[in-house]
Order: structure tokens, then C-alpha cells, then sequence
């Protein structure tokens, strides 16, 4: 292939600022020597491949591309590294970024709901959910995640909401708002009427990088009957045309709940059951017949000890549905995917392993191919967006990762899923691009003011801590 620019790495500034030189939607950036790692089932992995991204778009992936007219491509070298789709994030309460690991020891669910939603989120104003949206999205970004649903269940005014889509759309992530009133305090009550404000305002075209769902909780147990899923938000949910994410699904009162919406119908693959741990298996049964997807948070439901405390991916699988991860709430957790991989990996395969100890059965155990999997493309879907996202597949958009292999942690490289899934971290994500988009670039999030954005942290911090909660006030 004959081509008139330099041949740069992701080290390289000149190659950026060539790229950045160029009209978004006339730019091509040809990848090579990287072993491809493209979760496309008829793909595979691509080792010393190629990649094309055309403008937004992947268009090509391969071995020795014939690419025409490929002579105003911006090469980029990756020889010692590892190209994948960007993580997909499927749960995150991003307006808490600023209260990450207060709570590291929190020990039960109850712990949390009233620290967290019954104290500190009734001061929220929309700056802090700005910026603790914003937070979120850029760590999301530096540690390989270029989706994230930020379930926004602080939606106290319009306002509120307005800010956290503003954040996402400000720091260029591939972001899905899930809106939902909060659980406790006072707020305008403009919740769930208000989706339809927010879809014409923010999400009217269907080609953007946001993305619009109904979020609820599976029960009324913790906060009354208006946020509990059922047949009238689900029909606010399908007049708009949106998706909906359902959190707090575990023990036997949302089993109960699965089985009425089974029978109402308003169960399927635009409805996401989140965490779904101590399920029953009628419920597994129902959710598997409606093709429902489920986001696992594997940190929360260990770590905090959500019902069963097992990550349900077991019981997900042997319904026929492969789930997607999430990070859940920062509060008390990791905000990274290797994180969430790595521990749905090791508590699985400990499970199976301990099930057939001292029997004759043969384990059944997950590989680091399938976690990978549900951290990319079953993230995707699950977030109804596997058109879009999710691998390396020519005509998708271009969320992509370049990660060093050759690194300390790293060298020399073997299995490249096993390196992705079981070596790698922030630190070796040389670069990250989001719908063609460079956003991370040798190492560094691009377009960020580091001190001003940790001077509006702190002053966030220091607002909600201070600021008495209405409940604590005489």
C-alpha cells in the first residue's frame, strides 16, 4: 500500500495533530501492525493486522488491505500492541464520583441507601451532578471504556438532568442516560414526564453519541411505587421509543416482580434486569424466554454482598443470555472493566470448581474469551447498541482501543485476550477512540484541564459533605 504520510505510534504528537488537522468526517486513520483482537465472531483475532477507520466509521479489517485511495490516510504503526472494541459500561451511577471509596467497607446494601441516597444525594445541586458525571466519564475513558450508561437517579429538577447529559456530552464518551427520580428528599416531581423534554431537546437524532433509556428499580421496598418498574413506565418507555434499565433486581420480591412483567408483557430485549442476583429459577426461565438482557456489577454484588453475593452469571448462561458488565457505584468500588472482568472470572471459575470438588463432574468454567466478550459486544446489546458498538466490525462505529503489549506487565505477549483480560490495566491503553475520535492519546486523556477539573472536584466534595442533609436538619 503506498501512502504519502509519516508512519507514527501512539507516542507520537505529530501524528495526532495530523489527525486532529483534518475534518472530522474526512479523516482516515490506518492502523497496522497490531494483533487485532475484534470480538466479531467471524473474524476472530487478526494477528499483525490492519484497521481502517474512515471519519466515524470502521470500514475495513484485515491482513495486507488494498485500501484505494489510500494515500491521505494517517498511518499509525502498532507493531507490539493490541487493538480491541472499547469497554462497554453498562451501570454507573456517575453523579458519585466525588464520593469514590468513602464508604470502602460499606457491608450491606442498607449502608449505602442511607448514606448515599438518603443523605448525601438529597444536596446534590446540578453542579455537582455535572461534575460528578463528568468525573466519571473521563475516568471511564482513561481505563478503555467508550460506553457508559450513567444511571442518573438523582434527577431532582430538570436542571439536574440537563447538567449530567451535558457532562457526557462534553467529554466526548459514547454515553447512554438513563433517567430516574430519586429515592428520597424533596424534588420536583417532574420525573418521568420530563423524558420527553430531555428526547427532544438532547436526543432527537438517532445517529449521535448519546443515547436515551427510562431507568427504575425493580420493587417499591426502597422508595415507593413512582420508581418501580411496571406496565406504566414501560408504556412511557415504548411511546418514546427508548429502552429501559431496571436496577435493584435480586431476591425473592423482584423474582415475583419478573414474573408479573412476563405476564404483562413488558419484558424483552429492550429491558435490562441489573445485578439479578438470588433470582429464582422461574424468573431466569421468564427472563430467558423474553430474550431480556442483564448487566452483572460482579465488584457490588461480592464486595457489598447483594443477596447471594454471587455474581449471577451462571444462571444467566444457562438461560441463554449473555450478560453485560458493569462498575455500579463508586462509592465503595473499582471504576475500571479489568477490574469487573477479572473478578467475574476468578469468583466463577471458584464457583464451578467447588461444586464438582470431591465428585466425579467436570467443572464448567468461563474463559477470559468470554468475559471480554460481555465487557465489549454483550455490553452493547445489552445497552441496545450492538449495531453500533461492541467490535471491531467494519460499518460499526470506531470505539477502539490501542494497548500496549510489550510493556513491563505485559511482555512478552502470548495469548492477547489473556494479556487484555489478565495482564493489562489503564496504564498500558496508549490510546482510545470513540467514534473516530482520538481521546486518549500516548497515555493521556485529551482536552483536559487536570487542575481546574480537580479544583471543581474538591469544591464539589466540600459542598455535599458540609451541606446538611433536609432529613438531619432540626
Amino acid at each position: 500500500m503506498t501512502v504519502h504520510d509519516t508512519v507514527h505510534d501512539t507516542t507520537n504528537g505529530a501524528a495526532l495533530a495530523q489527525i486532529r488537522r483534518r475534518p472530522a468526517d474526512r479523516r482516515r486513520i490506518l492502523f497496522t501492525g497490531a494483533t487485532l483482537v475484534t470480538m466479531d465472531p467471524g473474524l476472530g483475532v487478526i494477528d499483525r493486522g490492519e484497521l481502517l477507520v474512515e471519519g466515524d466509521t470502521i470500514t475495513a479489517v484485515g491482513q495486507g488491505l488494498h485500501v484505494d485511495d489510500a494515500a491521505d490516510a494517517v498511518v499509525i504503526d502498532c507493531t507490539g500492541t493490541i487493538l480491541t472494541p472499547g469497554f462497554v459500561d453498562t451501570h454507573r451511577h456517575a453523579w458519585q464520583a466525588p464520593l469514590r471509596r468513602i464508604m470502602p467497607d460499606v457491608d450491606d446494601l442498607g449502608g449505602y441507601v442511607m448514606s448515599t441516597l438518603a443523605g448525601h444525594a438529597t444536596v446534590y445541586r446540578p453542579e455537582d451532578m455535572y461534575v460528578g458525571t463528568r468525573l466519571a466519564a473521563l475516568t471511564a475513558i482513561d481505563s478503555g471504556i467508550t460506553t457508559m450508561l450513567d444511571f442518573s437517579h438523582n434527577s431532582r429538577s430538570r436542571e439536574h438532568s440537563d447538567a449530567a447529559i451535558r457532562a457526557l456530552l462534553d467529554t466526548g464518551i459514547r454515553g447512554v442516560h438513563a433517567s430516574m427520580g430519586p429515592h428520597f428528599g424533596t424534588w420536583d416531581r417532574q420525573w418521568p414526564g420530563d423524558l420527553t423534554r430531555l428526547k427532544d431537546t438532547y436526543f432527537s437524532s438517532g445517529d449521535q453519541l448519546l443515547t436515551l433509556r427510562l431507568a427504575a428499580l425493580a420493587t417499591d421496598e426502597i422508595a415507593g411505587p413512582a420508581l418501580a418498574y411496571g406496565p406504566g413506565l414501560a408504556r412511557i418507555a415504548q411511546d418514546l421509543g427508548i429502552g429501559v434499565s431496571v436496577d435493584a433486581v435480586f431476591g425473592a420480591a423482584s423474582s415475583e416482580a419478573v414474573l408479573r412483567w412476563a405476564k404483562d408483557g413488558v419484558l424483552g430485549p429492550d429491558v435490562t434486569l441489573i445485578h439479578s442476583t438470588g433470582l429464582t429459577p422461574e424468573a431466569w426461565t421468564a427472563m430467558g424466554e423474553t430474550g431480556t438482557t442483564v448487566a452483572l456489577a460482579p465488584t457490588s454484588d461480592a464486595q457489598i454482598g447483594l443477596e447471594t453475593a454471587i455474581p449471577a452469571v451462571d444462571e444467566a448462561l444457562s438461560a441463554g443470555i449473555r450478560p453485560g458488565l458493569s462498575i455500579d457505584v463508586e462509592v465503595a468500588l473499582a471504576s475500571d472493566m479489568f477490574t469487573q472482568m477479572r473478578t467475574l472470572h476468578a469468583i466463577q471459575r471458584m464457583r464451578a470448581v467447588n461444586a464438582a470438588y470431591g465428585t466425579d463432574r467436570q467443572p464448567s468454567r468461563i474463559t477470559t474469551h468470554d468475559v471480554l466478550d460481555f465487557a465489549t459486544l454483550q455490553g452493547a446489546r445489552t445497552n441496545g447498541l450492538a449495531a453500533v458498538t461492541g467490535s471491531l466490525t467494519p460499518g460499526k462505529k470506531a470505539d477502539l482501543l490501542v494497548i500496549r503489549a510489550e510493556d513491563l506487565n505485559n511482555m512478552p505477549l502470548n495469548d492477547p485476550i489473556g494479556t487484555v483480560v489478565l495482564g493489562s490495566d489503564a496504564r498500558n491503553i496508549s490510546a482510545v477512540l470513540i467514534n473516530g475520535e482520538p481521546r486518549k492519546w500516548n497515555g493521556q486523556v485529551l482536552d483536559v484541564d487536570l487542575t481546574a477539573l480537580r479544583r471543581e472536584v474538591h469544591a464539589s466534595r466540600a459542598y455535599v459533605l458540609n451541606t446538611p442533609s433536609p432529613g438531619s436538619r432540626s
